[in-house]
């Protein structure tokens, strides 16, 4: 057996990695809220990606913030990741919402 007590946390792990990751997913869900409500129907979609696009941006800056190269991908793509799932789910929810007239 290893000795594994040298074991240290893997830089996607650290606390401050998954606050920034978590950060950008709030800010995707206030994003697509915002623009579900004040956009209009047409416009909609156009407004989710711009939306989408900001959240990629700001992505890239909380992660070049934190100044750390290992994991930065990784950290970058699940950040992009769990945006692009929340604010497909949310435009989803609005989409349909149009489609019943409510």
């Amino acid at each position: 057996m290893r000795n594994n007590r040298g074991m240290t946390v893997s830089e996607f792990a650290s606390p401050r990695s998954i606050r920034g990751i978590v950060g950008v997913w709030v800010v995707a869900v206030v994003a697509a809220l915002a623009l579900g409500v004040l956009a209009p129907v047409e416009l909609r979609a156009v407004w989710l990606s711009l939306g989408f696009a900001g959240c990629v941006v700001i992505a890239f800056v909380v992660q070049l913030m934190g100044g750390r190269a290992e994991g930065f991908i990784q950290r970058v793509a699940a950040s992009v990741l769990g945006a692009l799932l929340a604010m497909g789910l949310i435009g989803l929810g609005f989409g349909l919402s149009s489609m019943v007239g409510v």
